[in-house]
């Protein structure tokens, strides 16, 4: 008899599977924190370079993939599963109203506009000069919170930006219907 998805999200599977595996995940996501280590030896760049490479952009990965494969198709939806759970408050609302949507739509563009001209009048901006990261990490951040303000629909809206058969759909004016 198959198994479904539903039924394998359902069972519990042996909780040793589930311990190694998210140790393993948890060392693998870990690993970055080492660069730093790596830095501080006495050797080559070059060695230096590639350790740190791995260690930021491989490493996570193949320990991600070894956990998945201690763990087993259950052990994976199973901590997926749980991590659903604790993520589904987090995430933003389908739809907002006008004005949060507006109030996001301004968090999301100010940055990117003062990101886009803040080279051509950094001349005359000299407080820019001397704090010039904060602006930055400030800009980012800003964009990231407007993500959570504009809604679930602005993820869908952004989302179709990068898919090619993506088409737009307005609905009709009111006295237009």
């Amino acid at each position: 008899m198959k198994e479904t998805h539903d039924q394998s999200v359902k069972s519990k599977p042996p909780m040793k599977k589930i311990i190694a595996g998210g140790s393993i995940l948890i060392v693998g996501f870990l690993s970055p924190l080492l660069i730093p280590f790596v830095l501080a030896t006495n050797w080559s760049d070059g060695l230096k370079a590639v350790l740190s490479g791995l260690l930021a952009f491989g490493i996570p990965e193949i320990f991600m993939f070894i956990a998945v494969a201690v763990m087993g198709k259950e052990g994976f939806n199973y901590i997926m599963g749980g991590l659903g759970r604790f993520l589904k408050p987090l995430a933003p609302p389908e739809t907002v109203s006008k004005t949060r949507y507006t109030i996001g739509l301004i968090m999301f563009f100010v940055p990117i506009a003062f990101g886009f001209l803040a080279p051509y009048f950094s001349s005359h901006l000299h407080i820019h000069e001397d704090y010039e990261i904060y602006y930055n990490i400030g800009g980012d951040l800003m964009i990231f919170l407007s993500l959570f303000v504009l809604g679930g629909q602005f993820w869908d809206k952004l989302r179709s930006l990068f898919v090619h058969r993506a088409k737009v759909v307005f609905p009709p004016k009111p006295n237009e219907s």
